[in-house]
């Protein structure tokens, strides 16, 4: 039966936490990561206020009317605002929808500036500069409140992870000390009368996440759907107070595929011709631009030989210009053969 797992993850926010509760912790994330690839993580540590301005910041831009969040709009970057069906999720794996740019949730996009890391001499292509919609004011302050506690949450969550692959403390330090952070900041909905005149609408395409672990806050609300090793998919809400986790290609990558990058859709229902709104939070940890991927001690063998050593940046840049310009990368071959299983 297919389950996606509560995980406690306090152990590793407290200070003094013991050796044998952390263990715990990492176990319990090495199974759910080799089997479902999706966890519920409770314990985490974010206040509820932060969470509450996160959704009053997402309801006060996402109320502006079209014209004005497309001030906002930056074509080819993965930054600021995205209109409805400018973007196909599937086309990051090279497999086309039967109209491309179908996805109809809209999306505003921050993330690590090239400014943070003054030590390093870093592309601007990776770390852009923000773009923060002076049309709500209340958006900014909030939204990076939130991005600051879910990165906290995200480095907690790779602690637990090294511990759980078995590596050294600290293994990833140097591959993820200027890490690309990105938070995609969706929402799911269409005037009335528009599915009639549209026709199919995917709400977001059949994908893998691209770096390392995704942290997910989202409405609980049906849409959001998991591939499991079958081939089946299943919704999945987040529980009362959890966040939901998930594996990136890099992660899968780094492991060979012992702990795969999580195959998801989003397909909020219908009811009397109308989308049911739902909104989402994405946080990707991604790693710094110049890591290199490649199979970590153990997980390569003559039989199930590792995937070829790949940067950061290449991972992430091809798969955006898939979802952003229809280009279909050349390294995707085993997560997108995952997808077109299911279709």
């Amino acid at each position: 039966m297919f389950t996606v797992p509560t995980i406690d993850i306090s152990p590793y926010l407290d200070p003094d936490g013991s050796a044998a509760e952390r263990a715990r912790v990492a176990r319990e994330i090495d199974e759910a990561c080799s089997t479902v690839g999706f966890i519920q993580v409770v314990g985490h540590g974010v206040d509820d206020s932060v969470i509450n301005g996160l959704t009053t910041a997402l309801d006060e831009f996402y109320a502006l009317p079209l014209d004005a969040k497309k001030r906002y709009t930056r074509p080819g970057e993965n930054r600021g605002y995205s209109p409805p069906k400018s973007e196909s999720l599937s086309m990051s794996l090279g497999v086309a929808a039967a109209n491309q740019m179908n996805d109809f949730y809209e999306a505003f996009t921050v993330g690590s500036e090239r400014s943070w890391f003054a030590e390093h001499e870093l592309p601007e292509s990776s770390y852009a500069s923000n773009t923060w919609p002076d049309a709500a004011p209340g958006f900014r302050p909030a939204v990076e409140a939130w991005f600051d506690a879910v990165r906290s949450v995200s480095r907690v969550l790779l602690t637990a992870c090294t511990d759980a692959l078995g590596l050294p403390a600290g293994y990833f330090d140097e591959l993820t000390d200027h890490s690309i952070d990105a938070l995609k900041m969706n929402n799911y909905t269409l005037p009335e009368g528009e599915i009639e005149l549209a026709g199919e609408l995917t709400g977001m395409g059949a994908h893998t996440d691209f770096g390392i672990l995704t942290v997910l806050w989202a409405d609980q609300v049906p849409g959001l759907q998991v591939l499991d090793v079958d081939g089946v998919w299943h919704d999945v809400q987040p529980a009362d107070g959890a966040l939901l986790v998930n594996l990136g290609d890099a992660m899968a990558r780094w492991t060979n595929d012992r702990w795969r990058s999580t195959v998801h859709r989003v397909d909020p229902p219908v009811v009397d011709g109308r989308i049911i709104r739902r909104r989402s939070a994405a946080f990707f940890f991604d790693g710094n631009h110049d890591a290199v991927i490649e199979t970590l001690p153990g997980c390569a063998s003559a039989e199930r030989p590792g995937y070829p050593p790949i940067t950061v940046a290449e991972n992430i840049d091809a798969k955006l210009a898939g979802m952003k310009a229809g280009v279909a990368p050349e390294f995707a071959d085993r997560e997108a053969q995952r997808v077109k299983a299911a279709l």
